[in-house]
């Protein structure tokens, strides 16, 4: 009798004996089993280390499910038959290795049955304006708009050359501050300028990415260029491939000329360089995890970036750069070559300086792959010069007096109404958002098992309890049974948000609202952050849980940083939310102004 059987038998009454020595009884091995006897659970041989009713009493306390005393015991006497050999694909003896690109067989389908979604017609059309001269000095050049850039390279006012050495001589100045920029791409984006000019000499205008320098979140996928998610493990992880949003950009003539940087595994903005500063407040991190794309954009270091987002990454370090951050619909563009946070989550988009800046890259990057099997074929329609005269934006009334929202939340509504647009009430069910975040920690966990059981998270800089190392380990004591119910409550939700949008064309929130920065990433739907103001701290701001060991600068007087609003859209109905964007950001007129000492 081994040592824990012992234990077993003076720590368990009689009577909870004989119901564990009953249940176990039952349990035959397929030699003693008569013909035709079907296979049953708790039949098979014993595998894993023992367990005991104390190991269920101390277990139950992480998942909140209680055990009673025979219940443990009866758990306790079939764990080894019963459940151990589920994690023998993990464990062994018979291990099968899943590659990273394998994805769930489930999927997350934002459209709910009988739910139409918009548009109906596929088409763009940009602004017609003239860009105007350009301009003598090169910092305004470099701070001017994908739409005037775009314009001057066509009108052959610019070349694609001059532009990308503009950039780079911005990046060698300003990256040590802001510690933006993993690699930099300067051959490569040199030859891509070379070529661009000599393509549009020669009349091959490819469109209004010809020519454009970007960077890209060091979480898309380069061939033989180093993709390194901004983590130690993978500092020299060199792709053999291109991402597919880098393929577009490619076949579009857009000159990649930088990988920006990301919080480490796509949290937050600290990565093994260190932390990616605000350029409108350096004393504090340009929130994450498109920290790069983010800070990189604001500062005029290039024309535009793809950020990512799976739960506020471009949301949020949009809105404290100061620049515009366009949030796909789920599905809208592939995520082939991507690095995988969560299967069921994770988006691609533009970070720009202005409404119209983020639906030109759109337009290029949409579309579907056959290595996302989370993307579809969709339709885009914008014009620039659409009237939104009538659109009906909804807005919660409660949130526009509550933090996180401000003067410039508020004042956004009234805006909405001066051009045109009209105000509706709505709400929604004071329901636990949060608990989605289930769905998150699980896949995200799952993404990175193989790193978690190595040890490999041990390499990453941010070790505290609300960064990922900490976060992947405890998921592991998730209830799979509370996955499942998770997913139905998401569908719950997905419902209540296409009530919603029922009664409203778009909705009106404040950016860092939890309920819904949360619930609408879950659902799939897009967003759009732009600059609508300014506002004063006088403390910095930390995506981080407080750290009393390491308290965020205060200011003896308050510092003015640029403060975001966020719409909300229709799925697939990016063309609305631009063409309402647009008509924000010209009432507003505040997306000129740039960083002080940029």
């Amino acid at each position: 009798m081994s040592k824990s059987r012992r234990q077993f038998l003076t720590q368990t009454s009689l009577g909870l004996l004989a119901a564990a020595t009953a249940y176990r009884s039952f349990a035959q091995q397929p030699a003693d089993l008569p013909p035709g006897a079907p296979p049953a659970f708790g039949a098979g041989p014993a595998v894993g280390p023992e367990v005991s009713p104390s190991t269920f009493a101390e277990a139950q306390k992480l998942v909140r499910f209680e055990l009673t005393a025979p219940e443990c015991a009866m758990a306790a006497g079939s764990w080894r038959q019963t459940m151990a050999a589920i994690y023998e694909r993990r464990t062994g003896p018979r291990k099968v290795a899943l590659e990273s690109t394998l994805a769930p067989a489930s999927r997350w389908n934002p459209i709910l049955p009988g739910l139409k979604t918009a548009p109906e017609r596929d088409q763009f059309i940009r602004s017609k304006a003239d860009p105007g001269p350009l301009p003598a000095r090169e910092e305004d050049i470099a701070f001017a708009s994908l739409t005037r850039l775009s314009r001057w390279i066509e009108q052959r006012k610019l070349t694609s050359d001059r532009l990308t050495r503009i950039y780079l001589k911005r990046i060698e100045e300003f990256d040590p501050r802001l510690r933006c920029v993993i690699t930099l791409t300067r051959e490569l984006a040199l030859a891509q300028a070379k070529k661009a000019d000599e393509e549009i000499a020669a009349g091959k205008y490819r469109g209004p990415l010809h020519g454009i320098p970007w960077g890209g979140k060091d979480l898309l996928d380069t061939a033989g260029i180093p993709t390194t998610y901004g983590a130690e493990p993978f500092r020299n992880r060199v792709p053999a491939n291109d991402a597919f949003v880098v393929k577009r950009l490619h076949e579009a003539g857009a000159v990649l000329i930088a990988k920006l940087s990301l919080g480490a595994l796509a949290l937050n903005d600290i990565w093994f360089g260190g932390q990616t500063m605000n350029p409108w407040l350096l004393e504090e991190g340009a929130s994450g995890s498109s920290a790069g794309p983010g800070a990189a954009t604001a500062a005029g270091l290039v024309a535009f970036a793809i950020g990512s987002e799976t739960g506020g990454s471009i949301v949020s370090p949009s809105m404290r750069c100061g620049i515009t951050g366009l949030r796909p619909t789920y599905g809208r563009v592939a995520r082939t070559g991507a690095m995988t946070l969560c299967w069921s989550l994770d988006k691609l988009g533009p970070m720009t300086r202005t409404v119209e800046d983020a639906m030109l890259v759109l337009h290029v990057i949409s579309g579907p792959d056959a290595g996302d099997l989370a993307s579809v074929h969709s339709k885009l329609d914008f014009d620039a010069a659409a009237s939104v005269q009538g659109l009906r934006v909804g807005y919660f009334p409660h949130w526009m007096n509550a933090a996180p929202a401000t003067a410039v939340d508020r004042a956004a509504l009234e805006v909405v109404k001066q051009v045109g647009m009209v105000p509706v009430e709505v709400s929604i069910p004071d329901w636990p958002y949060d608990s989605l975040d289930l769905i998150l920690f699980a896949e995200a966990a799952a993404a990175f098992e193989e790193l978690t059981l190595s040890g490999g998270l041990d390499q990453l800089k941010a070790q505290v309890p609300d960064a990922w190392p900490n976060i992947f380990r405890e998921a592991r004591f998730l209830s799979a049974v509370d996955f499942v119910q998770a997913d139905r409550f998401r569908r719950k939700v997905a419902e209540e948000i296409a009530r919603v949008f029922s009664q409203v064309d778009l909705l009106l929130v404040p950016s860092l609202r939890d309920e819904m920065l949360t619930l609408t990433n879950f659902t799939g739907h897009p967003s759009l952050t732009l600059r609508a103001g300014f506002v004063e701290v006088s403390k910095a701001r930390s995506d981080w849980a407080p750290d009393p060991h390491h308290p965020v600068p205060t200011f003896s007087s308050p510092r003015r940083v640029p403060h975001g609003v966020t719409l909300i859209g229709r799925l697939f109905d990016e063309g609305t939310l631009g063409s309402a964007g647009l008509a924000v950001e010209r009432a507003f007129g505040v997306v000129e102004q740039r960083p002080p000492g940029f």
